[in-house]
């Protein structure tokens, strides 16, 4: 088949869409992404696309058209506009990129914001081709639980728009059993619903003691190292991470390493600057995605967190997937789906979102256990990865529903 895939993000951006666009060529299918030029999370365009776009034209055999978008920048302004400038130029432009091309069916992937679904949602329309649209976030929730809209008529808008676009899908895919109920109360049903969870990479299901460990993390290697790899924003309520790591103070054989960057990163720093803790939480940037499983090495735990709000502890973040392909134990400071899978995989230790002292006490416990007795708990989160989350039984899912849905069957359950 050929699937016409509509994303704001892709690669070089890291999101797992593009191992998504990745397989499904490895299965013999054709992929076109329609996308935006790479700028999260920095909110500038990448160096690399500005000096050569043509070197950003295809990924693994897949062609990758783009269009132009404002860069997020910083405040909410210059981020509305960068959401509603991918909305006019791939519905503007977007039929003129993918002319002398007929699709079978189109694929949208919805994280943040909802509005990037409207060009896929029209492209729909224009090819007469089903849609189906992967859910990683749930708007207008979001918006209130991250403090971005806290009108109640401002949500109302964006609840009737996120109904529009529900009821033009003809399957919504939830990354977790939890969202149905939100999914139910805009779409008007569930009989387009169905369960797609994210997964490991390839690249993190390896045997980890074959990666040479990364060098940024020498000068750690002889404390119990908590990482937190990936976006730093709002949602990961960092002053809660802080708050534990001031805390944790006293222990000079703990350490709080953070691979990654993202739009609250600059108040984290200065949170952690004026406290004192330079020492004890460091930032070592953001990396590709390939160099994950060697920073990985240098961690003793792998943290995963969330604020505490009622939404957030309907998601299972991206991140637990391939937290627990490593067999390095989690900790989560988060509610709900999440706490849930760590919890009930025994891949490690929870606490309450947003209960810095609790954080405290779960990793100091982590950091005094045996290291025998990490291996096992790591061991038993690779297990239960493989057998909820395996890449290749995902996959094969949604190309039989995306094979129902081209022979106009209903896909199945």
């Amino acid at each position: 088949m050929h699937l016409l895939v509509v994303t704001q993000y892709f690669w070089p951006e890291t999101f797992r869409i593009n191992d998504l666009v990745e397989g499904f060529v490895a299965r013999g299918h054709t992929v076109t992404v329609l996308t935006g030029r790479p700028n999260y999370p920095e909110g500038k365009l990448y160096d690399a696309y500005r000096s050569d776009p043509a070197a950003f034209d295809s990924y693994h055999g897949a062609r990758v058209l783009r269009v132009p978008l404002r860069p997020r920048g910083q405040g909410k302004v210059r981020l509305l506009l960068n959401y509603w400038s991918f909305v006019f130029w791939a519905v503007f432009l977007g039929p003129w990129l993918l002319r002398r091309a007929r699709y079978d069916a189109i694929f949208m992937f919805e994280s943040s914001p909802i509005t990037s679904a409207l060009p896929a949602v029209f492209l729909r329309w224009w090819y007469r081709v089903p849609m189906v649209m992967w859910v990683l976030d749930l708007w207008p929730e979001t918006l209130s639980a991250v403090g971005i809209v806290r009108s109640p008529f401002l949500l109302g808008l964006v609840g009737t728009l996120v109904s529009f676009i529900y009821r033009r899908c003809d399957l919504v895919l939830a990354q977790s059993r939890a969202f149905f109920g939100n999914i139910e109360r805009w779409s008007g049903d569930t009989t387009r619903v169905r369960y797609f969870p994210g997964w490991a990479e390839p690249i993190f299901t390896g045997d980890l003691n074959s990666v040479e460990p990364a060098r940024e993390t020498d000068p750690y290697a002889g404390t119990f190292n908590v990482m937190f790899a990936g976006n730093i924003g709002t949602a990961q309520d960092f002053p809660a991470i802080i708050d534990a790591c001031n805390r944790l103070r006293h222990r000079d054989d703990i350490r709080f390493l953070i691979v990654g960057d993202g739009r609250a990163a600059a108040d984290a720093r200065a949170a952690v600057d004026e406290r004192g803790l330079g020492e004890r939480m460091i930032f070592l940037g953001k990396h590709p995605i390939e160099r994950m499983p060697s920073f990985f090495r240098a961690a003793g735990a792998l943290l995963v967190s969330l604020k505490s709000e009622p939404i957030f502890s309907l998601t299972i973040p991206g991140k637990v997937q391939p937290y627990l392909a490593t067999g390095i134990p989690l900790i989560g400071m988060l509610d709900g789906e999440g706490a849930r899978v760590i919890d009930e995989a025994g891949a490690g230790f929870t606490c309450p979102a947003g209960d810095g002292e609790a954080l405290a006490r779960v990793v100091s416990r982590m950091a005094d256990l045996d290291a025998s007795d990490r291996d096992r708990i790591g061991l038993r989160g690779r297990e239960y990865g493989r057998r909820e989350f395996d890449r290749d039984m995902l996959f094969g899912r949604l190309e039989g529903w995306l094979e129902d849905l081209i022979a106009g069957r209903p896909p199945g359950g």
